[in-house]
């Protein structure tokens, strides 16, 4: 086959599909989900049976699927998915982020999530946040973009956003919150903000960051020293409701000074305050160069949150260096499509949106591993579609449907009559895009 015709099959399937490329990513990280998940479910299996971990993995990646292909299909500007469908869920999603705060159920020592009634779906709303957020920073630099550039009243208000967005999702894990930042700092680099702008940014969120924490730990020093007074009123019986919230704020603490001194942990013997980083250190050691085979982990009986949290260590364990380097390539590649994509949008907008989205997935896998491999700090974060959790799933299909159908719709525009991907935009939307590189009437690949 030729480079014309190749050219011509890869933009024939972007029109008709999406981007291939995307596509293939997608494919490929559902199915190491698949396997890799059902290995590191040991736990699960050992209490509810060998089928049922694997069964509710693959209903969960099935329905993330509808919406991948749904989303697909649909144009990115579709006036109801853009002025009524993204609307509602913000709307959704800060409901349920205050309702978490103030009632929601304890999972690992934190109020994070609460059950639909009837169906009994558990919906953790700090995974939904982060789609919100994407999409709200995408609406507001659209809006506020001057001479290629986003102008200072779009910066302090996305800027805002990502403060409220932390400060309600705080009790969810401080990484959430980094996260949003991290995602907003690509989103303005792609919008086009001066670079006095962005550090400018980045500078306030480290002072409101730093009195937070001040703020946080003198209020939890309040409350410690109350319950002191309130476990010497009670008496040492079954009266204590082991659901109750941990002192998340003195948590971190812990978590941060037991990283900074990780290195000590090779002379520690395993205990409850380091088990993670202990068996996580081993199942990477255990899996070398090559990994020991699929379905050959040792650790995952042992170490906490291996199915979700800590998945990572456990593929390294069976596929060892070399499959963890192929996994990150796979998420940065995903971050590489995406920027190829947006910088032949002619519009801000799906600019914005597919660099969110994408930044989305690939910081939170870059997350996650950072966390396995002791270069963050201990914290609870996915790994985007692999992790065990419907609503991490959920939320990385319809991220991974929305950038199909920027690519789509981008390709139909450059390539049909309209060369343009902005005609249908809603006014106010349609700014264009400062980091276009113009192509020559061709969609390559």
């Amino acid at each position: 086959m030729s480079e014309k015709e190749k050219i011509s099959r890869y933009r024939e399937m972007t029109m008709r599909y999406g981007d291939p490329w995307i596509w293939g990513i997608y494919l490929t990280l559902v199915v190491v989900s698949i396997v890799e998940s059902y290995s590191a479910s040991s736990r699960d299996v050992a209490l509810m049976g060998v089928y049922e971990p694997i069964i509710k993995q693959v209903a969960f990646l099935l329905l993330g699927s509808f919406f991948v292909i749904g989303l697909s299909r649909i144009n990115y500007n579709n006036k109801v998915l853009l002025l009524v469908l993204i609307p509602l869920l913000w709307i959704f999603t800060m409901v349920a982020l205050i309702y978490v705060l103030v009632a929601g159920e304890v999972v690992n020592g934190a109020q994070r999530a609460f059950t639909i009634p009837v169906i009994g779906l558990s919906v953790q709303p700090s995974e939904l946040a982060k789609l919100s957020a994407v999409t709200a920073l995408a609406y507001i630099m659209a809006k506020n973009q001057g001479d290629r550039d986003v102008s200072t009243k779009g910066v302090a208000v996305s800027a805002a956003l990502v403060a409220v967005f932390g400060a309600l999702m705080i009790n969810s894990g401080l990484t959430n919150t980094l996260l949003l930042m991290a995602i907003s700092a690509a989103m303005f680099v792609v919008g086009g903000a001066r670079l006095k702008k962005l550090f400018a940014v980045l500078a306030i969120y480290a002072v409101v960051g730093g009195l937070f924490w001040v703020w946080k730990d003198l209020s939890d020093k309040r409350e410690e020293n109350m319950r002191q007074v309130t476990a010497i009123q009670e008496t040492q019986a079954a009266t204590v409701d082991k659901s109750k919230v941990v002192n998340r704020h003195g948590m971190r603490k812990d978590r941060i000074y037991n990283w900074l001194h990780r290195y000590e942990l090779l002379h520690d013997s395993v205990n409850s305050q380091n088990s993670q980083e202990m068996f996580s250190i081993m199942a990477q050691a255990h899996g070398g160069l090559w990994g020991v085979g699929i379905g050959n982990s040792r650790e995952c009986s042992r170490l906490p949150l291996a199915f979700s949290d800590y998945i990572f260590s456990i593929i390294m364990e069976e596929i060892g260096f070399v499959g963890g380097i192929f996994l990150i390539i796979l998420y940065l590649w995903l971050l590489s499509r995406a920027a190829m994509i947006a910088r032949r949008c002619h519009r801000v907008l799906p600019a914005l949106l597919i660099i969110g989205m994408a930044a989305m997935i690939t910081f939170q896998a870059l997350f996650h591993m950072a966390i396995n491999t002791g270069v963050f700090p201990v914290s609870g974060e996915p790994l985007p579609l692999i992790s065990k959790g419907g609503t991490s799933i959920l939320v990385t299909s319809i991220a991974i449907g929305v950038m199909l159908s920027v690519s789509r719709t981008i390709a139909n525009n450059v390539n049909g009559k309209n060369k343009d991907d902005g005609n249908n935009l809603p006014s106010g939307l349609d700014a264009r895009n400062p980091s276009e590189i113009p192509v020559k009437n061709e969609w390559k690949s």
